[in-house]
């Protein structure tokens, strides 16, 4: 019976706490929004949050199709530049065949300014020679050995050029032809 008791002083005593605690205010409740009206403002966020998700993915898809665009330009017009260097060398070897009576001395001394602009269009577009001297030693990633003859130098130098190598910038194109001591 004690703890019936118990129970219900503390009943009681809860009731009376209640009654004590203030009612809310009418203008607290009236502040709180609504569920339809938190509804429509997270619906509204969603919206806006859906419009900018959609706007950053164009714009992504844009840039990769102007990257892409880019890339496609650099691949078609990547040799322009040495193309308008090798354009003089072109005219004057038709001028050159349009002298109707050219002397040897006339003919040496186009070929010689031909073979100047020619050059210099290499230098423009980072076309190297490869051209080992005699005695140096062969470097397969720049030399290719066609032969070895007996020679009074050091085994696996090279001997003789038979046909200069070229490089673009540090890759090779074209490697010398060489001939080595045994």
């Amino acid at each position: 019976m004690q703890d019936q008791d118990k129970y219900a002083e503390q009943a009681a005593m809860d009731e009376a706490s209640k009654a004590e605690q203030p009612a809310e205010p009418a203008a607290a409740t009236a502040a709180a929004p609504s569920l339809e009206e938190q509804l429509a403002a997270a619906q509204q966020q969603l919206q806006e949050l859906q419009d900018a998700f959609l706007r950053a993915k164009a714009e992504t898809e844009n840039a990769r199709r102007r990257a892409q665009d880019d890339i496609a330009r650099a691949h078609k017009f990547a040799i322009e530049g040495f193309a308008e260097a090798l354009v003089p060398v072109k005219d004057s070897l038709e001028m050159a065949l349009l002298v109707e009576t050219p002397t040897i001395e006339s003919l040496k001394e186009g070929v010689e300014m031909t073979l100047k602009q020619l050059s210099g269009a290499f230098e423009k577009g980072r076309l190297l020679e490869v051209k080992p001297a005699q005695g140096e030693k062969l470097d397969p990633m720049k030399h290719q050995a066609i032969s070895m003859v007996p020679a009074d130098q050091e085994s696996n130098t090279i001997v003789a050029v038979l046909q200069k190598g070229y490089m673009i910038s540090d890759r090779l194109l074209r490697p010398a032809l060489v001939t080595v001591a045994q």
